[in-house]
């Protein structure tokens, strides 16, 4: 039953969509033919006929598509451009009779043909785009029961690209405000004619697109605000935070201190991967690839697999080579953490007393 159903359905689509295209092809002939005669006008008129089909495919595709905010917005955009062709083409009727042109004639109707077009064009594309957004807020908001403050990244934490990670989990969802002058900030990076910060913008630029259309929960709502009198990005993204009570999300040390400040709440992401980092306690054992020399003397450098230091005493002899080590002391600082260690079986070195 499900398939006669919608075979029945797509049978009359398929009459409907026919019926419209023979309606346009019929009209361009009538409006064309006592101007341009037999066959030109029923080209064209065959040529309209053939258009208004695959525009009725292409939207019907589009349409099946489209969330209930949007369909609204879709209806209220048409209804809008509707009322505002019919004044503009009451405006233009009345300049053609002050100029004694006649307004059944055919430029009046191709001026008032493709006034129509350009202002239905733009009240589908402005409708459909705020229905979506309306629906992406909406969603957000029933995400976060609308109490949670809205989220404002920084350039840093875009290019890094782990925060488009940490909101496919849910550990950030809801209102996500980007502002223009951290996309311009982006582009400018993208644009750069050096190739590593081209790459950089252009990831950034991906890990926003790839928020804002695939992960559900998360609504990127573009802003305008900006500050002309302040020239650093950083001090702008502060000031914003400060007006609408937001939360700033970066990568930057200084901006996290910046922020601190002026009384701004900070999510820092280096922060969140150190406190996610397994904890390491003296007399811990572990196999360490020495790969360089390190700042005092005789010592060795290595990294674990999440990019920690690993300093090793009296292991410079060690280098390019993998060892046993045992944990002495761990450094926690701003940045990041670093791990104090011996080749296991040495005594310490008295730096370290």
């Amino acid at each position: 039953m499900k398939n006669l159903g919608m075979t029945a359905s797509g049978e009359e689509d398929m009459i409907l969509k026919t019926i419209l295209s023979i309606f346009a092809a019929v009209l361009g002939f009538w409006i064309l033919f006592p101007v341009y005669g037999l066959e030109i006008s029923a080209a064209i008129g065959l040529g309209a006929g053939a258009l208004v089909f695959l525009v009725s495919w292409v939207l019907d595709y589009e349409l099946k598509k489209l969330q209930l905010r949007s369909l609204l917005g879709l209806s209220l955009g048409i209804a809008v451009a509707s009322l505002t062709y019919f004044a503009f083409n009451s405006l233009v009727q009345y300049v053609f009779e002050a100029q004694n042109i006649p307004v059944d004639g055919p430029i009046f109707k191709l001026i008032s043909s493709l006034l129509f077009i350009t202002l239905f064009y733009m009240g589908v594309k402005i409708g459909v785009s705020k229905g979506a957004e309306a629906d992406r807020l909406a969603k957000a908001e029933q995400g976060y029961g609308g109490e949670t403050s809205a989220k404002i990244l920084d350039t840093s934490v875009i290019i890094d690209g782990r925060i488009a990670d940490v909101a496919e989990v849910g550990f950030i969802d809801g209102v996500i405000i980007i502002p223009k002058f951290v996309i311009k900030e982006l582009q400018y990076i993208a644009d750069s004619p050096d190739p590593i910060k081209r790459v950089r913008g252009r990831r950034g630029l991906d890990v926003l697109k790839h928020m804002q259309e695939e992960i559900p929960g998360v609504a990127i709502q573009i802003t305008d605000q900006d500050f002309p009198n302040i020239r650093e990005v950083d001090l702008k993204l502060v000031d914003l935070a400060k007006q609408i009570g937001g939360i700033v999300i970066t990568n930057d040390f200084n901006l996290n201190k910046v922020a601190g400040l002026e009384g701004v709440k900070v999510l820092n992401l280096n922060q969140l991967a150190n406190a996610l980092k397994p904890v390491v306690l003296p007399g811990e054992t572990m196999n360490i690839h020495v790969v360089k020399e390190g700042k005092e003397e005789n010592q060795g450098v290595g990294y674990l697999e999440d990019g920690t230091m690993i300093v090793v005493d009296n292991a410079k002899k060690f280098i390019g080579k993998d060892v046993e080590v045992s944990v002495t002391s761990v450094l926690q600082t701003p940045t990041g953490r670093m791990i104090f260690t011996k080749v296991k079986g040495q005594r310490m070195s008295a730096d370290y007393y």
